[in-house]
């Protein structure tokens, strides 16, 4: 079986994962915030490790 290539997420399905609106990522990309994208051609896309990654460095943990 060959390698899977794997699928690049969308702008709009990373605002749907994440559940916050298109801006606000955009908003993140533009401060250097958010998850790593990669601009291909007029398009940004996004690898769902690196939005994984990401998020576990976002988790909040409280010290009690």
């Amino acid at each position: 079986m060959p390698d899977e290539v794997e699928r690049l997420l969308t702008i709009h399905e990373l605002s749907a994962m994440l559940g916050v609106p298109v801006a606000t990522l955009y908003g993140w990309r533009h401060r250097g915030e958010g998850p790593q994208g990669y601009r291909i051609g007029r398009y940004v896309r996004y690898r769902r490790a690196g939005v994984e990654a990401w998020l576990a460095t976002r988790a909040d943990v409280r010290s009690g």
